[in-house]
């Protein structure tokens, strides 16, 4: 019986091997779209920075100018998108739904990703587990105003008062939920101490009737309070730094006047969707960074006050864990609904 040479065993090993070889070079490209996709991103696609609050405050200017010279680094633009509401939640939670692929990017502060989640029960989103942490951009401190014709010269006169009237001194904030509210929070649980919320539309209106003498006192973003300080409308009683600034070097910080753990430093970041590819994140924390050492950038951030930060994701990951787990202890212990 005669053997057909190609089914011998010899003669089908070498078939296989040559599929094989025909498949893997087929399936190749395939393979390796992801990572070239991934290599050539953005490509020239435009990258929207999502701002979850109304034009005009810092987190908005600041964001612009940082998008305005990310997207010249990466060969494209990048476009500042306002999508304001709900303390600044509505933003963040189109972020979260968007596809992360590094076209979406959230530039927001401390108020949606560790304040509003323990106040508004269940969100659209995970403020931590819902996104990829990319770069601090920087941090505001606060100063404890009150009116030049106030009595109080220091933060223990504002407490003996209070104590003595409970539920008759009042402080502004600029809402509900906001890290100037959860500081008056924070002062009534350490102090013992029993004020009165008024909350406004913003921080503006709240600075403004506190000038006006309408409420007792209010704890203001430093770069607002500051002309006032200066020009003897308001006294400042305490910043809310670690150390002392340099532009009030004779105030005295919270915890020098005996309030523990009072360190509060508003902070603004960048976030991406979970899920986003590292190298992207990576990327987008070096080009950020960058920016943030840029002379325009460095000058804008000390005219609204705010200290630039930068660092790595994880940095930043572990200052939202740590600031989600302080306001939720606060929010928890002080019974604080959002209203």
């Amino acid at each position: 019986m005669t053997t057909s040479i190609l089914s011998s065993p010899k003669a089908r090993l070498a078939r296989r091997s040559l599929l094989a070889t025909a498949g893997a070079a087929l399936l190749g490209p395939l393979l390796t779209c992801p990572a070239l996709a991934q290599g050539d991103w953005p490509a020239g696609k435009i990258i929207t920075w999502v701002v979850p609050y109304p034009p005009g405050g810092s987190t908005d200017v600041l964001g612009r100018n940082v998008a305005q010279r990310v997207g010249a680094a990466l060969g494209t633009n990048v476009i500042v998108d306002n999508k304001a509401g709900a303390t600044g939640t509505i933003g963040a939670a189109f972020v979260a739904k968007a596809p992360p692929d590094g076209y979406t990017l959230l530039g927001t502060s401390i108020g949606p990703q560790a304040i509003a989640p323990h106040l508004m029960g269940r969100l659209p989103y995970d403020p931590i587990g819902g996104f990829e942490p990319v770069i601090t951009i920087g941090t505001i401190p606060h100063i404890l105003v009150v009116g030049a014709n106030q009595p109080f010269r220091t933060v223990a006169d504002l407490v003996a008062a209070a104590k003595a009237q409970p539920g008759k001194l009042a402080f502004a904030s600029g809402g509900n939920g906001t890290i100037l509210q959860m500081q008056g929070e924070l002062l009534q649980q350490q102090s013992g101490a029993r004020f009165i919320h008024v909350p406004y539309k913003g921080d503006t209106p709240a600075l403004q009737d506190t000038l006006a003498e309408q409420v007792q006192f209010m704890f203001a973003p430093a770069a607002a309070a500051l002309p006032h300080v200066q020009g003897g409308k308001l006294r400042a009683l305490a910043v809310t730094s670690a150390q002392r600034l340099k532009s009030l070097p004779s105030v005295p910080t919270m915890g020098e006047v005996g309030m523990n753990d009072f360190v509060v430093e508003q902070w603004q970041a960048v976030f991406a969707p979970a899920k986003t590819p590292a190298a992207i994140v990576q990327r987008l924390n070096q080009e950020i960074g960058n920016a943030l050492k840029d002379p325009g950038v460095v000058a804008l951030a000390d005219k609204l006050g705010v200290t630039l930060v930068g660092g790595t994701p994880r940095q930043l990951g572990d200052l939202q864990k740590a600031d989600s787990a302080k306001w939720a202890k606060v929010i928890q212990d002080g019974n604080i609904k959002a209203e």
